[in-house]
């Protein structure tokens, strides 16, 4: 089969693999339909997750490539004689998080930390989903039927983006009715966040970004003022917007020092600020400015635990995820997707979707 394989830091390849196979009675083997590039890809693919190599090193000895992607959604091919909820044939949502469902951390929901094997494996420590076929461990627990009536492109934003989001950004912050939010960074997780934000009722969410199609795009999804922090002081501006209280939930959605910066000098006293970008490199906390203001800092790993849910709001059609589905594109133009994923500012582009 052909698939996306990484091999180190600015080398991935698209390029003939072999078909996966069951490995452990509760695995199942899944022809993809669709699949999508993640802003984790493009981070591994720049060398920021080297540990990628070093555990497949330590484990194996070698390093012969890693398939990349960690959503998508397709037609079961086989089924473990463990895997009990599906058959072949059963079209599903694929969860980027795997869970066993019995280790203690799976018994508290934290499925990102599943002791068994689990967690967040697909793309990563395992084979993807950039691919044909992908093998998902744990089936029964990390695989979502895929409703007749519900917009495909919405159904690969269920693996990973919206739960992502939900989980990390508005419920680790903790938005209220009333409150005031700033979301830091308009791609697609951050989009995800103002799209789940209004499900609780906020009086203000303010979105920041250096580009003026997403920020446009961000008003267009309800946001009720948007801040371009290449052309302005980001901060000031949102202390103007809040009489210069600043904001009671702040969501970091790019994983990068100056927007961290910005997160942690518009949250009010007794605020929340959420991060839910994936970062590589050290930020400057500034805990003498910090500690005084009785604040909640978060940070997170998606744990999926309100994917089924998600996935019954989507098709009550309450959140119009469909809208980031801005480009498509062949399976066998992965490579070209990469290229326009990479300058999606130049080329307007949100979420990629890979079709086959």
């Amino acid at each position: 089969m052909k698939a996306m394989v990484y091999y180190g830091a600015g080398d991935i390849r698209f390029e003939e693999r072999a078909k996966p196979a069951i490995i452990e009675p509760t695995d199942a083997v899944i022809r993809l339909t669709k699949t999508t590039i993640c802003g984790t890809d493009l981070g591994i693919w720049k060398g920021k997750n080297p540990e990628i190599e070093q555990t497949v090193i330590q484990k194996a000895g070698k390093f012969n490539g890693r398939i990349l992607g960690h959503e998508g959604i397709g037609i079961i091919e086989e089924t473990g004689s463990g895997v009990k909820n599906f058959k072949k044939g059963d079209k599903v949502i694929i969860s980027c998080v795997s869970r066993c469902g019995t280790c203690e951390n799976c018994q508290k929901q934290l499925y990102a930390h599943c002791q068994n094997g689990g967690g967040w494996i697909m793309g990563y420590m395992i084979d993807g989903t950039q691919a044909e076929y992908v093998r998902t461990p744990f089936a029964d627990n990390s695989l979502y039927r895929l409703p007749a009536d519900l917009n495909e492109d919405v159904a690969v934003l269920l693996s990973d983006a919206l739960p992502t989001a939900h989980e990390i950004g508005v419920q680790y912050g903790d938005v209220k009715p009333g409150d005031t939010v700033a979301i830091v960074g308009a791609g697609p997780v951050g989009m995800s966040c103002l799209l789940t934000a209004q499900l609780y009722s906020p009086s203000q969410i303010i979105m920041i970004d250096m580009d003026d199609n997403r920020l446009h795009m961000a008003r267009e999804l309800g946001a009720t003022q948007i801040i371009n922090s290449a052309k302005e002081d980001a901060v000031a501006r949102v202390l103007a917007l809040t009489n210069g209280r600043g904001v009671d939930c702040a969501m970091e959605a790019v994983g990068l020092s100056a927007t961290w910066d910005i997160c942690q000098r518009v949250v009010k006293e007794g605020g929340r600020l959420a991060n839910v970008g994936v970062h590589g490199q050290s930020v400057n906390f500034e805990l003498e400015k910090l500690w005084i203001k009785n604040l909640t800092i978060t940070t997170g790993l998606v744990n999926a635990n309100t994917t089924g849910m998600l996935l019954k709001t989507c098709c009550s059609g309450k959140l119009p995820m469909e809208k980031l589905a801005t480009h498509h594109f062949h399976f066998n133009e992965l490579e070209k997707a990469y290229d326009v994923f990479k300058h999606a500012a130049d080329q307007k582009a949100m979420k990629v979707i890979i079709d086959y």
